[in-house]
This record gives C-alpha cells, structure tokens and sequence, in this order.
C-alpha cells in the first residue's frame, strides 16, 4: 500500500466534549492490483486520528472507493494500520 495523496483538517470540539485534538485525514491510497482491496476507480482512507498530552493514536478509520464512495469493510492489516500511523503522526501538525 502506497499514500499517494492526502488532506487533513482539525475537528473543531466546541463543546469540549474530547479530551485532546482530533484530526481528519483522507489518504489516497494505491494498492497491488493482486491485492482484495483493489478497484480499478481507486481507493482512500478515511481517519480520525487523536493527539493527547501523552499518546497520539487512531481512533477510526473507514476505506472507500474512489467514485463510487462506497465504504469497503476490510481491516488493514498490522502493518499498513503502522504506516497510516506513522503518516499521520508526522502530518497533523499541516491542519494547524
């Protein structure tokens, strides 16, 4: 899985119902055609990403397909959910 293009805004939180700041990322993303993920429209993920005082972490992610916007109910796997982390923990900073 590759990221080819993303965009992330902060969540407002008027009522301070949350504890920290969350963030919302749509990653495009390219998968191997072999892949069970694969559409040939093209794929994104959608991510509520958190940060606290202490951790930074995310809290939900929903993949869809391109044109369509139809949500695919796959997992990713253990090392694709650490990319997307990664990712986001080195880009949430661009929302503020």
């Amino acid at each position: 899985m590759n990221i080819t293009d993303y965009s992330v805004e902060f969540i407002k939180d008027p009522f301070g119902i949350l504890s920290g700041k969350r963030y919302e990322f749509v990653l495009d993303i390219e998968v191997d055609e072999e892949d069970e993920l694969y559409s040939d429209k093209g794929l994104y993920i959608r991510v509520i990403y958190s940060v606290e005082e202490s951790a930074t972490r995310i809290v939900r992610y929903e993949i869809f397909e391109r044109g369509s916007e139809q949500y695919l109910e796959f997992d990713m796997e253990d090392d694709e959910i650490a990319l997307v982390e990664a990712f986001c923990k080195e880009h949430y900073h661009e929302a503020e």
